[in-house]
């Protein structure tokens, strides 16, 4: 799964995809309503694919618990996070049932699920298999076509010379000028 240039930007709702990077600021669009503003320095930017969840042994990468929703959802969307939380947990404990209960809070859980809703909603959420499967299925393709054998000809092919016209009209009066090649003899 792919979450390159996905942040999320404290102080404001919803995800954003990063444009553009200048000296002192980012330009992002919301995956919400598609509007672009700057976030700043100053502002507390998350990337998706660093965020990870606390589980009993090891930190878990959010896209691989995306990829777990998206197999448990058949690629539809995942539960609301304005669920009830017993609802929220319970969901949550199907696909990572080793994660750290003390440290994973019900606000992560209920970003999780929202954050899952978002992506899938903007058409952000795409697996990279699939991803990798219609770059391998596109490359075979051009490789087929490249592999077909030209019809050949028979006879020798003589190459054709044409000559170029000048687009720019001539002026009247002008005279045509050929270049011929002349020996030239040195030390006169």
């Amino acid at each position: 799964m792919k979450l390159t240039g996905i942040i999320a930007i404290s102080g404001r709702p919803g995800l954003f995809k990063v444009i553009a990077q200048g000296k002192n600021n980012v330009i992002v669009e919301s995956l919400v309503d598609n509007k672009r503003f700057p976030a700043y320095s100053t502002d507390r930017i998350s990337a998706l694919e660093d965020i990870s969840i606390y589980t009993d042994s090891e930190e878990k990468p959010l896209k691989e618990i995306f990829v777990s929703i998206h197999t448990k959802e058949n690629g539809g969307e995942a539960i609301s996070h304005k669920e009830d939380d017993a609802k929220l947990v319970s969901y949550l404990t199907e696909i990572l049932p080793n994660y750290d209960k003390e440290r994973v809070y019900i606000s992560d859980i209920k970003k999780l699920f929202q954050w899952y809703n978002l992506l899938h909603k903007s058409g952000n959420l795409i697996l990279s298999e699939v991803v990798e499967e219609t770059k391998v299925e596109a490359a075979e393709e051009t490789k087929e076509k490249k592999e077909k054998p030209a019809t050949k000809k028979t006879g020798t092919a003589k190459p054709k010379v044409t000559a170029e016209k000048s687009a720019a009209p001539k002026a009247s009066g002008a005279k045509k000028v050929t270049a011929t090649k002349t020996s030239t003899s040195r030390g006169k």
